[in-house]
């Protein structure tokens, strides 16, 4: 399938687990892709391989610096000049597990500023290019943690249920210019970003547990989510708005019991 052949496509998040995956299959459905995180080198280094006709370019870019993004989509829409669907991939899990009556403060800010306000100002500096085209999509990806408890830190849970929210405001801003936001919500996917779970889980005998939780009894890989939203992103899914979709192999579909967090 050919689904984004001539469109621009920007991923955050790009260089690795998620963001990665989603930069090969937009590449391989035909689109131009810019492919953005805060660390370029990461960045140089995920790439290095790809061809070098390839359609894609690469920007470092943090996102929790509103200044940055608005100056990075600026340029961007001035060169490749539109920009069709935007990934907001990018985030944080932050290292915090401890109770809501114990948490740091200082975590939460960390959290929220790239979680929370990052998608807000992609999501803001990007309305504007797409209210000027008449169209485009949004794809914001945000957790089960967001879902439900029990999937991650309090701090990082509640900016994923944040973000599912700001997903349908922005719909509902956006809607009328033809813009189209959505979520997707991944389960246990194997990443650069969930590693100390994995690690924590081989090193206490529990990996038989990772994806017990879910009616699937499996973990997913990033190749899962990146179809995902792939299609909620392509003209497949053009009368699907405001919608969070769990991609999370049915774990948002049964009960978390207590005492089954890895």
């Amino acid at each position: 399938m050919q689904r984004f052949e001539q469109r621009v496509v920007l991923v955050t998040g790009a260089a690795s687990g998620i963001g990665h995956a989603c930069v090969q299959r937009f590449l391989a459905e035909g689109a131009r892709v810019v492919a953005l995180d805060r660390d370029e080198s990461a960045l140089a280094d995920a790439f290095r391989d790809f061809a070098a006709d390839a359609p894609l370019s690469t920007h470092g870019l943090d996102i929790s610096d509103e200044a940055s993004v608005d100056q990075c989509f600026a340029s961007l829409a001035r060169d490749p000049g539109r920009i069709d669907v935007l990934c907001n991939n990018a985030g944080v899990a932050g290292a915090d597990y401890s109770t809501v009556d114990d948490n740091d403060t200082a975590n939460w800010r960390d959290i929220l500023d790239i979680n929370l306000l990052g998608t807000l100002f992609c999501t803001r500096a990007v309305a504007r290019i797409m209210r000027a085209q008449r169209g485009g999509a949004i794809i914001n990806t945000a957790s089960v943690a967001g879902l439900r408890s029990g999937a991650g830190g309090n701090a990082y849970s509640a900016s994923k249920a944040a973000v599912i929210n700001l997903t349908q405001t922005s719909a509902c801003d956006l809607g009328a210019d033809g813009i189209r936001v959505n979520a997707v919500c991944p389960g246990l996917i194997r990443t650069g970003m969930t590693r100390p779970v994995f690690d924590y889980a081989a090193a206490h005998d529990k990996e038989h547990k990772l994806g017990a939780r879910c009616e699937l009894r499996r973990y997913g890989r990033p190749e899962e989510i990146a179809a995902a939203v792939t299609f909620l992103a392509s003209d497949d899914a053009s009368y699907i708005t405001a919608q969070a979709l769990p991609v999370d192999g049915g774990n948002s579909g049964s009960l978390n019991m207590p005492g089954m967090k890895v």
